[in-house]
């Protein structure tokens, strides 16, 4: 294992001082994996103040001196170095009450969360594994250290935690420590909502997230209560073959990574429950589904504290996901001048996720008819179009200066003009949009004498 020569750095000073220090936790996990560290973490048998006397000549951040931890800046990298200690008490699922220094480091590992990030690493004394994370890691395996219930009890977030790392490494979590998991998902009811939700984002980005929603929908629904109802409440439509819940999951796994495109995946769906009849043939419909999921999941995701614009986009593309328009070129620019070109592109990309997760024997053609939409978005934007008010080649200022007086209806003339454009009738030049202002405006004025 290759240590960062700030992190020898530090070992080094803290073993001339007379004290162990090793590298720990998941720099170590990901070295083992053949994976670069984006952090690099490390635990002392020293105690702070003898850690912030060992490392005086560098930039000390003291803010977790509490809880034993130093935190160091070399070269414009931070480094945490904590004392190795014991947990008191863990009286709200997430912080003990308190901590005690002490000198073991088999003790400090045995109080963290699964045997893969209880490992430490020094070139002076190599691996130390006291709970065999190195066999787990070979094994592809997620197993707590100790007892399961109590590291649940300790800290509900490590529930989360533990789906995070199957998600995104693509580990097996343990028949033991998975039922714990189901067990005590009602804990995280304690944990705060920024914590969850940031698991959460990394769960359905995660490589392997379709296992994780399959088998541990009950654990996302304690913060999520919304999908219960998804949950095999099968479709009775020859466009699905997958109940509601199996097919969103289909759905989330087929998107691009990311904040946006994953989350409107999550919650296209979010309100076919509420939407659910079927009609005289016992043939199932969910009529209004996309606007009432739109404003659901905008509720969900305030609930969840997501940032003001990510909530925007995500329920953008769940009202227009499954907008079905004819394909040409006027309605690709009506719906460009409702969207925008971002958001079309987005759009385009979960049209095709939703329609890989229902019926295959229809993929083909609505691929190709989102291909035929695609084409005819990438021709008209070619060079740079936009279809929305603040594209035109005019704006209020000049059509105050046709004579109009400012308020509502220079907006209400735009939108008339941006019409125009989309319907063809109009090309977006500064002298055609002029010319079709006055008729407009003349024609108002004929019309009131």
């Amino acid at each position: 294992m290759i240590l960062p020569e700030a992190v020898r750095y530090i070992i080094e000073k803290l073993y001339k001082g007379g004290y162990e220090a090793y590298a720990v936790g998941g720099c170590v996990r990901d070295s083992i994996m053949g994976v670069r560290p984006h952090d690099w973490d490390v635990c002392t048998s020293a105690r702070p103040e003898k850690v912030l006397e060992l490392l005086s000549s560098k930039n000390i951040i003291e803010g977790g001196l509490k809880h034993g931890t130093v935190t160091v800046s070399i070269d414009g990298s931070l480094y945490e170095i904590t004392t190795y200690r014991s947990d008191g008490e863990y009286i709200d699922n997430r912080h003990p009450d308190s901590v005690r220094f002490i000198t073991s480091l088999e003790d400090d590992l045995s109080r963290r969360d699964f045997t893969i990030n209880a490992i430490a690493y020094n070139d002076k004394a190599g691996i130390a594994d006291p709970f065999h994370g190195e066999d787990d890691i070979r094994d592809r395996i997620i197993r707590t250290v100790g007892d399961t219930d109590k590291r649940f009890s300790e800290d509900a977030l490590r529930i989360l935690r533990a789906l995070r790392f199957s998600s995104r490494l693509g580990f097996t979590i343990c028949e033991e420590t998975s039922d714990s998991i189901i067990k005590n998902a009602h804990l995280l009811k304690n944990i705060s909502q920024e914590r969850i939700t940031s698991e959460f984002l990394q769960i359905i980005n995660g490589d392997y997230a379709e296992e994780i929603l399959m088998k541990y929908s009950s654990v996302i629904s304690v913060f999520i209560p919304e999908i219960t109802a998804m949950i095999g409440l099968e479709q009775r439509n020859p466009h699905h073959i997958y109940d509601v819940w199996e097919h969103t999951v289909k759905v989330v796994v087929n998107s691009p990574k990311g904040r946006v495109s994953r989350l409107a995946a999550f919650f296209h769906d979010i309100s076919k429950p509420e939407c659910f009849f079927t009609d005289d043939s016992g043939v199932g419909h969910f009529k209004g589904h996309p606007e009432k999921g739109a404003y659901l999941s905008e509720k969900i995701m305030k609930r969840m504290k997501l940032d003001n614009k990510t909530i925007s986009s995500v329920k953008k593309l769940i009202m227009y996901h499954d907008l079905r328009p004819e394909a040409n070129e006027k309605n690709v620019r009506r719906l460009l001048s409702q969207i925008g070109n971002e958001a079309f592109e987005e759009l385009m990309l979960l049209k095709k996720a939703d329609a890989s997760g229902q019926n295959p024997d229809m993929l083909e053609y609505k691929l190709e008819y989102i291909d035929r939409l695609t084409g005819i978005y990438k021709e008209l934007t070619k060079n740079g179009e936009r279809f929305t008010v603040d594209s035109l080649c005019i704006n209020g200022s000049d059509l105050i200066s046709l004579g109009l007086k400012p308020g509502k209806r220079i907006g209400m003339i735009l939108e008339m003009l941006l019409d125009m454009v989309i319907d063809g009738n109009a090309k977006n030049e500064r002298e055609v949009l002029i010319a079709q202002a006055k008729r407009i405006i003349d024609s108002e004025c004929s019309k009131t004498e």
